[in-house]
């Protein structure tokens, strides 16, 4: 089964486009199934049969969270209909399962005054204060993923029109608006900061360390988590927080739903519903910390 299992991970890479993080969870999600599979002497995809998915589902449900259980499951489907598709099964034995059902979990995003604070973090008098704030401007501006902001070249900014130009999961581009804090701060940051810290070297990337090294994930996680110390904020604070923050406030500020789905980049509306919900919950907050008959 293995050599099965190469070929659809070379389709995810090479005619998905899909990151080498997200090629990496399907190959963890099924190598667990095909050593499940190994253990039932199944060798071959035209003897899995539907109860021998709902058996590996089932010994995962002792393990993991339901969450994860129907990650697997979507690992699995996948594969599953890659072979039928490349006629390497000739039936697909995973089509009628449903996935656990899952709470909807509701992110957790961070006041505007919140937001401002952590903005105001950064020492603007070094060349790596320079670099956080116009990072975190612009996490907050176009509610990028960190790995986004870290794939980010200087050739993807376009500061006539005011926009950047974004690659994100499946390699899928679109095209985000920068704002006018943004751009300020990522011109003096250019202009300024990022020439001190390439030194003598030459990058394409827009984020660097110290030297030609680019900015890691790693890198801009420690970033906000020491701006956040710094601004006083006890709430549990990570990259995707500023993402979330953004298409909270936007919505809050009238934005229209599709608008925002577009600007996240996500390929289905239902996931930038979610936001409606933070929305709800805000309001409800709001109201019962507000009104004088909510107590």
């Amino acid at each position: 089964m293995d050599i099965y299992l190469d070929a659809f991970i070379d389709y995810l890479r090479v005619e998905k486009g899909l990151a080498s993080n997200s090629v990496n969870a399907y190959r963890h999600d099924l190598l667990k199934y095909l050593v499940f599979l190994g253990g039932k002497n199944i060798s071959r995809p035209n003897k899995i049969e539907r109860k021998h998915i709902t058996d590996f589902l089932f010994l995962l449900r002792n393990k993991i969270s339901p969450r994860s259980v129907s990650r697997h499951l979507s690992s699995v489907r996948s594969f599953h209909k890659f072979l039928l598709r490349e006629k390497i099964s000739s039936s697909d034995p995973s089509g009628l399962i449903e996935s656990p059902k899952l709470e909807q979990k509701i992110p957790g995003v961070l006041s505007f005054e919140e937001v401002s604070r952590i903005l105001k973090s950064p020492n603007l008098h070094n060349h790596h204060g320079l670099r956080d704030k116009a990072l975190l401007e612009l996490m907050y501006a176009a509610g990028l993923r960190v790995s986004e902001i870290a794939g980010l070249k200087l050739a993807d900014l376009n500061f006539e029109v005011g926009f950047l130009k974004c690659k994100g999961k499946a390699s899928k581009e679109r095209i985000v608006p920068l704002g006018k804090f943004a751009r300020k701060y990522l011109i003096r940051y250019i202009e300024k900061a990022r020439p001190r810290l390439l030194k003598s070297g030459s990058s394409d990337n827009l984020f660097v360390a110290q030297g030609v090294k680019s900015l890691s994930r790693q890198s801009i996680w420690k970033t906000i988590k020491k701006m956040v110390k710094k601004a006083g904020i006890k709430k549990k604070v990570s990259p995707h927080t500023l993402r979330h923050s953004f298409a909270t406030h936007l919505l809050e500020g009238g934005a229209d739903l599709r608008s925002v789905q577009e600007m996240l980049g996500h390929s289905s509306i239902t996931t930038t519903q979610i936001y409606t919900h933070v929305n709800k919950r805000r309001l409800k907050e709001i109201h019962s910390k507000y009104h004088p008959r909510a107590h």
